[in-house]
């Protein structure tokens, strides 16, 4: 990757679904700077990419950078003020995936607010400029797991707010992309992929690794 680029500050892995990638997520975090995303959703709890409750703590007490990515009614309630049962010890943000209409005053104020109940950080998503607004951290995300590759990304270097990409990204394109990227000097950010870290329907860890190589270095 060319010295020019800016690398993020970490690199976010959504997926992890079985309890058997802990040793790989466990060895590749002791490398490099990665957080794993964790996807919760009551209703499809134990399908592809939403891991079981037990899975889910057993990676809360795996000691590694978690961040919860809340879908469906559990997320709809957080933005709506209700008050959540979700316990989420171990992790370091919590990502409200409530909708692709963007957030309004209310459920960016709700959003906060249950992060701090949990002394986390509150992430949630963006398909424009990234917002003028530090509450929570902002996501571009045009794609929601779908692999869809944006022709080109928002500018990051909004003072005020903690930034994202996401979109199509994986081990084939990431530096292509970073070196597209326009990132302010001195601006802070983070990278997210999915899709591009499965190989079928399997969370494939040398993906995970390869990126890691490709971003950061060996």
């Amino acid at each position: 990757m060319s010295d020019n680029v800016i690398q993020p500050a970490f690199v976010t892995f959504t997926g992890v679904d079985h309890a058997d990638l802990i040793p790989g997520m466990q060895a590749l975090s002791a490398r490099y700077p990665v957080e794993w995303g964790v996807l919760v959703d009551a209703e499809k709890e134990g399908t592809a990419l939403f891991p079981v409750a037990a899975t889910r703590q057993a990676m809360q007490r795996a000691g590694v950078r978690l961040s919860a990515h809340i879908c469906g009614e559990a997320a709809r309630d957080i933005v709506e003020g209700h008050v959540s049962d979700l316990v989420l010890d171990g992790y370091a943000r919590a990502q409200i995936n409530h909708g692709r209409s963007g957030s309004t005053e209310s459920e960016i104020h709700f959003s906060q607010l249950f992060a701090a109940r949990n002394g986390l950080r509150a992430a949630l998503q963006c398909q424009g400029d990234f917002p003028d607004d530090g509450r929570v951290d902002w996501l571009y995300d045009v794609s929601f797991g779908t692999g869809v590759r944006p022709a080109t990304w928002p500018p990051v270097g909004n003072d005020r707010s903690f930034c994202g990409i996401s979109g199509g990204l994986g081990p084939d394109n990431i530096g292509a992309v970073l070196s597209r990227l326009t990132v302010a000097p001195g601006a802070v950010y983070w990278i997210d992929m999915e899709s591009g870290v499965r190989t079928g329907a399997r969370f494939d860890l040398e993906k995970c690794a390869a990126v890691c190589r490709l971003v950061f270095g060996a």
